[in-house]
């Protein structure tokens, strides 16, 4: 299945997305709108969830956050959680204004970063439909990981040299000079964002930077992890589907579960595996199975219940 490139305002910054679109298409499709996480781009993992969305009858418009991808913007490799929640409501009003697409049934889709952001986006938006957060990020000061892992002597001086090169970069930035950019995935040992075996492994099956992912990211970041602790889950009008990853070192999935019970509807998912397992098989044929039955349930079947009531 092909996906056709779309471009779109953000803010007066070009963004780039990939519209895949059911075959054959009715004259109208709900959509669901899906962002990558952390440095991650539309093409790196997503789209074997968009494909299987759009083989199921709803469309999915996957797009890359300004400064990362396709898309324009500068400074290149920032993560700025503000913008990117822009970008994610841009988007959405793209999304609603295109024809073919009915504005009534459009879902939010995020992982692990994007994850956390589909809380602060849907919960400003009662339109929409339904949501899924995927090994979402709530808080960044709600790592995963026990105690044990967090006082590892190896942890510890990752995390000190982690934190030096950040400290580089905002250096940089206040100079006004290019960011200071490190590895997404390294080797154990390296400066990188993620040393761990199974990143850089999962990182390569996915296509790497033949996909226009870019092993690099500016580590300013850290110092500014979102905390979607109120104001989100629990100003959530529409379903929710938390998928969440009880081995993940990256995101707390008890914390993620407690934020997500105080939504309206949340259907929270617990599985046995760690953070990068949920974008190969086997894992992914499980779960993305069960996020196609909750968006066929949200924007298929409702859509059909209320076309087959006699008006009147």
């Amino acid at each position: 299945m092909s996906a056709r490139e779309v471009l779109f305002d953000s803010d007066g910054v070009c963004c780039a997305a990939d519209l895949y679109l059911p075959d054959p298409a009715p004259a109208t499709v709900p959509c669901v709108v899906m962002g990558h996480g952390g440095s991650g781009t539309k093409r790196l993992g997503l789209p074997a969830y968009a494909r299987k969305f759009a083989a199921a009858g709803i469309a999915a418009f996957v797009f890359d956050y300004r400064g990362f991808g396709a898309s324009e913007g500068v400074p290149r490799q920032v993560i700025d959680v503000a913008a990117q929640r822009d970008d994610y409501r841009a988007a959405v009003r793209h999304v609603r204004e295109m024809p073919g697409i009915d504005p009534r049934r459009v879902a939010l889709w995020g992982t692990s970063l994007s994850g956390g952001h589909v809380l602060a986006v849907a919960a400003a938006d009662p339109m929409i439909t339904a949501a899924i957060a995927q090994v979402p990020m709530i808080d960044g000061l709600h790592r995963g990981g026990g105690l044990r892992q967090r006082l590892n002597l190896e942890v510890a001086a990752r995390t000190l040299k982690f934190t030096a090169a950040a400290l580089r970069d905002i250096r940089n930035a206040r100079r006004g000079q290019d960011p200071f950019l490190v590895p997404v995935v390294a080797a154990p040992g390296k400066t990188a964002v993620f040393t761990e075996p199974d990143a850089r492994a999962t990182f390569d099956a996915l296509g790497g930077e033949a996909t226009g992912w870019r092993n690099q990211l500016a580590p300013r970041f850290v110092f500014a992890l979102p905390r979607y602790v109120r104001g989100t889950a629990e100003r959530l009008t529409m379903p929710l589907l938390m998928i969440l990853a009880d081995h993940d070192p990256q995101a707390s999935s008890t914390y993620a579960a407690r934020v997500a019970a105080r939504a309206w509807h949340a259907d929270i998912r617990h599985y046995p595996i760690g953070h990068f397992d949920v974008y190969l098989p086997p894992v992914f044929d499980r779960i993305s199975d069960m996020q196609v039955d909750f968006l066929r349930t949200h924007l298929l079947a409702n859509a059909q219940s209320a076309a087959a009531t006699p008006a009147g």
